[in-house]
């Protein structure tokens, strides 16, 4: 999947254009339902048109199709460090049948081949999450500083949508005080470089979201995405 790149204007002066590479989100959990289907025998598969199931991902109170972040700069404006920016992410269901909801998110930072960044921490991308705790449930033992894993507790039925799991993105201050300086000395005379590490980089955030049905879900959970859970009248919850 192609992820969008706009080029940005840093606060500080650097030596290369400090970049926002806007993440690609999986909108729609077709495959991944299809992928948890095959799991089951023919006589409950025909039970089940892949159709019916569906998922989008609302950003900021409109449906995407392909990109997130693309407005995350007002107009006229250029990224600032420590500013929290809206990024409210709501899950609907726009399948034909009740469904339970998974949500993977990948915070990374990339240099301009695209190679990943080990230098630079994902936790300086900041996506807030909200509702943990109440509606989302943050699964530590899949999540890492890289990826976090988000169960929605609750059915969710045909046209219905979650509450919010992020309300806000902030790149962290800190990474402007993130240098190396480089000397060289020539004819008496000493020129130093001074060279911040966000240099080219590129932060990237992308967004999976997939659904199993109502019918059989622990099994269906277990088999699609490997997780024991237990289904109690409804609530979901980790094993």
């Amino acid at each position: 999947m192609k992820k969008a790149k706009k080029i940005l204007t840093s606060p500080v002066t650097t030596i290369a254009a400090f970049v926002l590479a806007a993440g690609l989100l999986l909108f729609s959990s077709v495959g991944g339902a299809r992928a948890a289907l095959t799991y089951f025998s023919d006589d409950y598969s025909s039970d089940i048109r892949l159709e019916e199931i569906g998922v989008t991902l609302l950003e900021n109170g409109a449906g995407i199709r392909g990109e997130l972040l693309t407005g995350l700069i007002p107009e006229g404006e250029s990224l600032k460090f420590g500013k929290a920016y809206p990024e409210v992410l709501i899950v609907q269901n726009s399948g034909a049948i009740n469904e339970y909801v998974r949500v993977s998110i990948y915070k990374y930072w990339t240099d301009e081949d695209g190679e990943k960044l080990t230098t630079l921490s994902p936790d300086l991308i900041g996506l807030n999450l909200a509702n943990v705790g109440s509606g989302w449930i943050l699964d530590g033992e899949a999540s890492t500083s890289e990826r976090t894993v988000l169960y929605y507790s609750g059915l969710l039925g045909t046209g219905e949508s979650t509450p919010a799991f992020t309300d806000t993105l902030t790149i962290d201050g800190d990474i402007a005080g993130r240098v190396r300086q480089t000397s060289v000395s020539s004819g008496g005379y000493t020129t130093i470089t001074t060279i911040y590490e966000y240099d080219g980089a590129r932060f990237c955030v992308e967004a999976k979201v997939d659904a199993v049905q109502e019918h059989n879900a622990q099994d269906a959970i277990w088999s699609a995405w490997g997780r024991r859970v237990t289904v109690n009248n409804g609530v979901l919850s980790l094993n």
